[in-house]
């Protein structure tokens, strides 16, 4: 599987599972940036396990800050 697929395939499970669970806030752009982004640093240290990358990105989508629009 090359770098490209793993990736695929690792953002695809998170997205899926964020998705259906009813997690996925706000601009899906945004949040498919930062899903992306967290599989990124994990492949550029090494990590090839698609379940741990998708999972990771899982993890940190849940934990991540959210900012809060004021209404005017």
């Amino acid at each position: 599987m090359t770098d490209l697929q793993l990736r695929a395939q690792s953002f695809e499970i998170a997205w899926r599972y964020l998705e259906q669970s009813g997690l996925l806030t706000g601009e899906h752009q945004d949040s498919a940036r930062f899903i992306l982004n967290k599989i990124d640093r994990m492949m550029l240290r090494g990590e090839r396990r698609r379940l741990l990358l998708s999972n990771a990105a899982i993890d940190a989508y849940r934990l991540r800050p959210v900012l809060v629009a004021a209404s005017a």
